[in-house]
Formats: C-alpha cells, structure tokens, sequence
C-alpha cells in the first residue's frame, strides 16, 4: 500500500522518498509496485521521482518532508513506535497521517506530544491508490479543525482525492461496512447453495455495482486481507449484534488452509486457465468450468432505473430473488443500524461506497429509491428537498460543490442533432458531444463547423458520452468501400480537416476523458489547448484498421515530432503501431499531447479546469512544418523493417508505415501534407487487407492482425 501511494504522489508530481523497513524491504516492495497491473505509474519514468531507503539507515530524511504519510503494518505497537522515533525530526509545519485502515487514530496518538495529536490524522487511501479516487479522513476529539480543514484543502487541490470526514470508529465506515458486506454475500450464497457466478450476476452492473461484483472483488482484495480486517473489525465491536457475520464462512476456511487466496496467489474463488476462468463450487470446493446464469428479472428489468429494477426482483420467486432478500435487505439494515456511529451524514456514508466501492448508489440512496415501504423499513426519508439526513436526525444541506459539476448539471442553451452547447458560466459555453461514444461522423462535422462560423469567445469541446471520443464512425467507411464511393470518403475526410482547422481558430479548450482515439484526437488536439484527465486513453489507432489519419492527425502529428531525424521516426513508429496511451502522462511522452497541454489528475474536476483554462486561451499559430536533414527515408524504412521482421507488426502494416512516410518525409507543408494523406488513405481504402480489418473491427469490436 506504501507502494502504492508513492507512486500515485510521483504521478502527481511530488517529490518522494519511500522507506521500508530496510533499503532492501523497499527495493523488493518498489520493483513489485512497478510491475503492478494495473500499472500504478502514468509511465515507467515517473518512477524517477521516487527516492528509495530504508528506516534503519535514512529515517533522518524526514526532517526533509512536507508530508509524511505512516503506512506499515496494522501494529498498534509498532507504528506508536515509529510516531516516538520521527517526532523529533518533523519540520514544525510538517504534515503527518497514518493510513492504518482498522486501528483508533485516538489509540495511535495517545501519549504523544500535543503539538503531534493537535495535527495527527488518518488519510486512509484505498488500494490502487492510483485508480481509487476516495479518502477516508479521521480526525480524533484532539486534531485542530483548522488542521482538519487544511488537510481537505489540500487532500483535494494537490493530490486528486475526493475526501469523506469520517468518524474515528473501528474500520471507519468503508471496512466497517464494506467488509461486512462482502462476508455476508459469502455467507448467503453458502446457505442458499448458489455458485459464485450466480452471485455474482445478481451483485455486479444489476446492483449498480462493479463488473467485480462479489467473488471477483473478494479475489481482488485478496482474503488473506479479508480475513485480516474481519478479525479486527470482530474484535473491536464486541457490542455490535451484526458481528457474527465476519465469521469465517466454510469456503473462506478451504482457501486459506489452500493459500488460494486471490489474484495474487493466481486462484481464489476464480483460477485463470488460458483465457478461460474457472469457478470454485462452493460445495465441492473443486474448480469447475462456469456455469451461465439464467434469470430472467435480470434481463427484463436491465434497463429500468436502479431502485425499480431492484423492487422488481425483490419480489422474483427464482434464487435472484431469493439472494437479494436475504442479502441486500440485511445489508441495508446494517446500514440503517451503523450511520450515526460512523458518519456524520448519510451522504458521506453513501459517498464511501460510491467512490472507494464504485457503487451507483450507497445504501441510503438505495433505500430511497426502492422505496422504504417496498422493504419494509420503519425509516425516514433520507434525501429530501436538496438536504440529507444527519446525525440527531436533522436535515443538513450539503455545502456547495461547483467544482465537482458534471456537464448534465449545466443548462442547455442550445441542442442539435450531434451536440448540445451548455452554459458553463462566467462567458464559457461547452459543445459536449451527444452521439454514442463521441463517434464522429460527417454530419457532426458539417453541423458542428456551421456552428463554429458563428461562435465567439471562449469555449470547451467535450463529450456527454463517457468518452469524449472513440474516433470515426468506421461504417461509413464501409458502406461507401463496398459501394465504391471514393469521392464521398474523400469528402467525409475533408470535412474532417476542415473542422481541424476551423477548431484551432477559436478560444477553445478540449477537454478529454475515457477514450480520445483517431478522429476525436484529430479534433481535440486541433484546440489551441487539451486537457485531459490523467486516466485517459489517447491515440491515433487507425493502423490496427488497415489505414492512417486521415483528418489531419497524421500531418498535425508529424508537427510534433519533427525536432530530429529520430524523433521523426518515433512519431512514424507510433502511428505504424496504432499506440494508444495507457495515461495521459504516456500520451504525452508519445507527442499526443503538447508541452503547453495539460493533465488534470482529480477524475471530477477536468470540466472545472478546463472552463479556467478556456477563459485563459489564445490561439496560436500553426508551428512551421520543419525541413529535417539527414537520410530521413532509410531511417524509417530501417525501422520500420526491423520490428516487421521480429514478429512485432504484419507486412501489412509495413505498407501502412510506407503511406505514413511519405507525409512525414516527403511533404514539403501542413497543407501539403493534408492532402497526401488523404490520398494515402484512399489507397489503403482500396486494399482488401485493410477492408477485412475494418470488417473485422466493426463486427467484433477487436483489431485483426492481418
């Protein structure tokens, strides 16, 4: 978990030291962390601004420290030991938490000096810190709320977390809940003899939940860490009458005695064989192929809003029902029953479970939306006229928040076929993109540069989608290759460059998440300014469908490699490839993002940012297309025929890379370039190995290696 969190700070941007035990401890902890998958680090070079040591030989460095963050082993002795052992050497305006995930903060601190407990918190990160947006803080009776309201500050505005005042309570509210939960789920499948699979189709996107669902998410956490906080959680709620649950439940036993203990074993409740997973029946404790689950609540009610499709199965006769009236009803009893000991609101109780479990609603929510008569439950209405349920039971309303608005949250002013124009505020309008998966097509071209021959002032390009954009609609391309329409493809593609050109004009501001792929980046990069969010998946893929940019983006992308004859290549190996970023901080490595770009790592505040930044932009010239001397033409022919004959891309994708060089080479302008390879891209539309990738693409959602 140190790990974690240290290079979720690097990919930050903080400078960091990290410290085990010894050197030795933390070398093995840190080359683990940096082979993680996910990936904990934007790109492998972000692990330069981790300085690794030891705590027997370099614990002095934390006299150096803005922040230093305890996250050792759940040992109350141990850590009050460390606390004795760094006190002296604090910078006086030092921060210092614990991210213990089960033990009292007010145990933690007690005894030590007061200048030490007037500013001790728990910033309890959930793992992987990286992916994981919320934060538990715990404040004890003795932290100075002045230091309370620092820490939020800068919790938020520096290191990408969405923050939840918790109560300084066993397990918080996360594990104290959420464990709970998970262990009930085990219990109820046992006693109703159903397979995990079954379970899990009923706990994942039906319940507004995570495709992990129950068994999977319990092989992700691991149940030697399941088990680890279940018992504290145990022990230290002796009056707590739901306790018993955090038993062991039979199966749990079979896989610790096993050391079958989750992803990282290999095998828990699934093992992966090939690319098939293998179920473990809870009966016979042996591993079996899945079973297909077969509820039809399920798919009937898939669609209707979350609290209904919930009613509906409630009242099920099959094990779907069955399951969510034994689980999910005492599940939510347990919410009812924990609220006012471990939060201070329900909506920061129901914030944990959306933001650290990924759940569509908490249980508050839940209960609202299915109706507490449908339930049976004697309880008030919990969200009510914009205010939410405190403790003592008093309405509060929540504090103001326009730093997390979503675009929905802002007023349509006007709405066409392919976007809608929202008002942002202070003088900025968004053109959020309405068409599925921010695809674009010629008719969002056409419609949205008539748009631009009138806009004025600042404005952010964005998505309504969850994606800003997964590229261009490839059945247009199809349907006008079987036809033999290639003036309609030149003239889908003109449009497209058009609208590149007519982007970089304006005071506009592209602001990204999810996808950013081919003709989305060709019109986000266009803007005289990015943003993207630091989780962003941006490149240009077009080769892994038999053809090049053909909106601009193979041109414009040769404007950003053209420092060297190398760099040149780079950028036609990049294309050759069809490489898309795993992070934006990548993308920007590989020149999909400018050095004037910018990344937003808190996942809810890129549309905030980017208003800022738009308010803010100019346009600025197009770069001069640069002339690079030297044997450009060998070089990426070298190139190019080397990773073809290791196996790395196809020979047909060597006659891409071919197309690709001639604009990156041979083009003497931006202009000229605009147009050769819209002719490229016309010969590649006429080869039958790249009409069966886009076939392919198209019919399967996957790219052929052809």
């Amino acid at each position: 978990m140190g790990s974690g969190i240290a290079a979720h700070l690097a990919n930050l941007g903080f400078e960091v030291d990290l410290l085990d035990i010894n050197r030795e401890a933390t070398e093995e902890a840190w080359n683990r962390a940096k082979k993680a998958k996910p990936a904990h680090l934007y790109a492998p070079s972000y692990a330069d601004a981790v300085r690794l040591g030891g705590i027997d030989t370099d614990l002095d460095r934390v006299a150096e420290a803005d922040w230093v963050c305890e996250a050792i082993i759940e040992n109350l002795d141990a850590k009050r030991d460390l606390y004795r052992r760094i006190i002296p050497m604090l910078k006086p305006e030092a921060k210092i938490s614990s991210n213990t995930s089960s033990l009292p903060l007010s145990l933690l601190a007690d005894g030590m000096p007061e200048s030490f407990r007037r500013k001790f918190v728990g910033t309890h990160f959930f793992n992987p810190p990286r992916y994981l947006k919320l934060l538990e803080l715990i404040p004890t009776d003795e932290t100075d709320p002045a230091v309370i309201e620092e820490y939020k500050r800068f919790l938020e505005d520096h290191v990408a977390r969405r923050v939840v005042l918790a109560k300084d309570t066993p397990g918080f509210i996360a594990n104290r809940f959420g464990m709970w939960s998970m262990f009930h789920a085990i219990h109820t499948a046992e006693r109703l003899h159903m397979s995990i699979e079954d379970v899990d189709a009923v706990c994942g996107p039906f319940l507004g939940r995570p495709r992990s669902a129950a068994f999977r998410l319990n092989d992700l956490v691991g149940i030697d860490v399941m088990t680890f906080i279940a018992k504290i959680m145990h022990d230290r709620c002796p009056d707590d009458p739901y306790r018993n649950t955090l038993n062991h439940p039979r199966s749990v036993d079979f896989l610790l005695e096993k050391g079958w203990i989750g992803q990282k074993a290999g095998q828990g409740y699934y093992r992966k064989e090939g690319r098939e997973f293998l179920a473990l029946d809870l009966q016979t404790h042996a591993y079996r192929n899945p079973i297909p689950q077969d509820f039809p609540v399920l798919k009937e009610t898939a669609k209707l809003p979350l609290g209904e499709r919930i009613r509906i199965a409630l009242d099920s006769k099959d094990q779907a029902g069955e399951f969510l009236r034994l689980h999910l009803i005492p599940a939510l009893h347990y919410a009812t029953y924990l609220r006012e000991e471990v939060s201070h609101n329900v909506q920061d109780f129901d914030r944990v479970m959306q933001w650290g479990f990924g759940w569509e609603m908490g249980p508050f929510q839940m209960i609202d939306a299915i109706g507490a008569g449908a339930l049976q439950f004697d309880v008030p209405q919990f969200y009510q006229e914009g205010k939410v349920l405190a403790s003592g039971g008093t309405y509060q309303t929540p504090a103001a928040e326009p730093q997390y608005r979503t675009i929905k949250d802002h007023p349509v002013v006007s709405a066409h076929q392919n976007f809608n124009v929202r008002d942002l505020g202070e003088g900025v309008m968004a053109i959020a993109l309405t068409t599925k998966m921010g695809i674009v097509t010629p008719s969002l071209c056409t419609e949205l540069l008539a748009f631009l021959e009138t806009a004025s002032g600042p404005m952010v390009l964005t998505s309504e989608a969850r994606a800003f954009s997964v590229g261009f609609d490839l059945t247009y391309f199809s349907e006008k290759i079987a036809a033999s329409d290639w003036d309609a493809i030149d003239l889908g593609l003109q449009k497209l460059q058009n609208l590149s050109v007519a982007l970089s004009k304006h005071r506009i501001v592209s602001a990204v998440s999810g996808y950013c792929l081919g003709a989305g980046w060709e019109i986000a990069a266009a803007c005289p300014k990015m943003l993207a969010l630091s989780e962003a998946n941006i490149g240009l893929p077009e080769a892994k469908v038999g053809l090049l940019p053909g909106g601009a983006g193979t041109a414009r992308l040769r404007l950003r490699h053209q420092s060297s004859a190398a760099d040149l290549v780079q950028g036609v190996l990049t294309l050759v490839r069809g490489q898309v970023s795993g992070s934006a901080g990548e993308a920007k490595e590989l020149g999909y993002l400018r050095p004037t770009d910018e990344i937003v790592h808190h996942p809810d505040r890129l549309l905030a940012d980017a208003r800022a930044a738009a308010l803010a932009v100019e346009v600025t010239p197009l770069p001069s297309w640069n002339h690079i001397e030297g044997p450009v033409v060998g070089m990426i022919d070298r190139q190019v025929d080397e990773i073809t004959n290791s196996g790395e891309i196809t020979a047909h994708d060597n006659i891409i890379g071919d197309r690709i060089k001639f604009v990156f080479a041979k083009c003497n302008s931006f202009e000229e370039g605009l147009v050769k390879e819209r002719e490229m891209f016309l010969q590649l539309c006429k080869n039958a190995l790249s009409v069966a990738r886009i076939h392919h693409m198209i019919e399967t959602g996957k790219p052929l290696r052809n």
